[in-house]
């Protein structure tokens, strides 16, 4: 199999491509590293991937640059994910293509992505004169950081998961800026913020924090 991370476009130089190019996106299947987790059969979670392209151009027929952000939402039980560099190449490749219209990108961009994904993706375009309503915001949730714990284990253990079963259940979102893993191309860190919402016995939430932070070497 040659769609593995180690031959992906990160880490190498790649030629870049102003005409639109939908053979740059290179797919890598989730299972490996799901295998990893010991992660079968039905998956134990679901939710999203979102993507976002502040970056995205392109030409109208008459040749005038056209600009927007996307927003792509991917499903996370997706075959595949598409490895980030090759997702930007890919988005490049629009730069000077001439299209009718953005229903005309919406549509390639949608395409493209199912194709590589493996499953129906959702993509939002903003154009520019709506740039201004968009926001960023912090997650809501009872923040776990907060917790003063002590630390000395920097891989994945399920074990740390616990719950009062014995308590009546509860309905609470609880979020974590704290969760850092290593890309496994380049060993560089990856930063994410983690949002669970749930229902039903309550989850510790120290081993919950100590779990998520297993993952900082993983």
């Amino acid at each position: 199999m040659t769609n593995t991370a180690d031959f992906s476009p990160l880490g190498k130089t790649a030629a870049y491509q102003t005409q639109y190019a939908p053979e740059l996106l290179f797919p890598i299947p989730r299972q490996e590293k799901r295998d990893e987790l010991q992660l079968t059969g039905t998956l134990p979670f679901f939710g999203v991937d979102i993507w976002n392209a502040y970056e995205l151009s392109w030409l109208n027929l008459r040749g005038k640059p056209q600009v927007a952000i996307a927003a792509v939402t991917v499903p996370a039980d997706s075959p595949n994910i598409i490895e980030s560099k090759s997702f930007k190449l890919y988005l490049n490749s629009f730069n000077q293509t001439r299209l009718a219209s953005s229903d005309a990108l919406l549509d390639l961009l949608r395409a493209d992505l199912s194709a590589g994904f493996g499953a129906p993706v959702h993509i939002v375009l903003t154009p520019q004169d709506g740039f201004g309503s968009l926001k960023m915001g912090e997650l809501d949730g009872l923040l776990l950081d907060r917790l003063d714990i002590e630390v000395d284990q920097y891989t994945p253990s399920p074990a740390l998961l616990t719950s009062k079963r014995d308590a009546p259940g509860v309905s609470e979102t609880l979020v974590s800026h704290l969760l850092k893993s290593n890309c496994l191309v380049t060993g560089q860190p990856d930063w994410a913020s983690v949002q669970i919402q749930y229902v039903g016995p309550q989850i510790d939430q120290e081993g919950l924090l100590k779990y998520l932070i297993g993952f900082r070497e993983q």
